[in-house]
């Protein structure tokens, strides 16, 4: 007979942290209407390295503004691309890269369009997703959750992971891809996409306010009494 060994209980530590947040920093939910189509988050997602999301945005509408297609823009010189992804941290780095993503799945695809994945659970088409160039776990997770697929995948970014590894949820050295694998089965059963969305926002806000990355400032941290650094920084 096999035992009945109960919730993981970093699974109430989760529900907890979020009512944590919600009630420190107030709701912080993408409305349907700011949610984009899968390409457009793949794209910001492919140049966005190390780059404020406000920069990124305006860079990834800028280029299907002005080449109305992205199929236009994988066509584009990439010294051109890299002339007009100037806001991005890397913009060499970037424009290279999303010439050979957007180029990869028109080759696979016949265009640039990603409608294929919403016929294939979301762990294969986060699979398919990181066979392109510049695709890693965020992105393809990125790509299935804020987006219009609004699927149920965690969203880690360096505030996220940090914060996780800090509260000793993940292992300390756990990347992105570890760390997702890690908290996906403990995710609360009754969380939609998304409350998932809300969630990685929410971390995303405590990371830049309070767990910062060179040095966590616990006091007033709404996690600090469920964080294992929380409660060992005491004054």
């Amino acid at each position: 007979m096999q035992l009945d060994l109960g919730s993981d209980p970093r699974t109430e530590t989760l529900r907890r942290l979020q009512t944590g947040l919600i009630a420190s920093f107030g709701r912080i939910s993408r409305p349907a209407d700011k949610r984009h189509d899968p390409v457009w988050v793949l794209v910001h997602g492919v140049i966005g390295a190390q780059t404020k999301t406000a920069a990124s945005n305006a860079s990834t509408d800028a280029l299907l503004a002005e080449y109305g297609s992205w199929e236009a823009v994988a066509e584009a010189d990439e010294a051109e691309l890299e002339a007009r992804l100037q806001r991005q941290t890397f913009p060499s780095v970037a424009a290279k890269r999303l010439k050979q993503c957007l180029n990869a799945i028109i080759e696979e695809c016949g265009s640039v369009d990603l409608r294929h994945l919403s016929n294939l659970p979301t762990e294969d088409a986060m699979a398919w997703l990181e066979t392109l160039p510049g695709v890693a776990r965020k992105n393809s997770a990125g790509v299935m959750n804020a987006s219009t697929f609004n699927r149920k995948a965690m969203v880690i970014d360096g505030h996220h992971r940090r914060i996780m590894q800090r509260m000793g949820i993940v292992p300390v050295k756990a990347d992105t891809a570890r760390t997702y694998d890690a908290l996906m089965p403990i995710v609360p059963p009754e969380w939609s996409a998304e409350d998932m969305d809300e969630h990685h926002l929410l971390l995303k806000k405590l990371g830049q306010t309070h767990c910062r990355p060179r040095k966590a400032a616990c006091d007033g941290c709404p996690a600090r009494e469920i964080c294992d650094t929380g409660r060992t920084e005491r004054p």
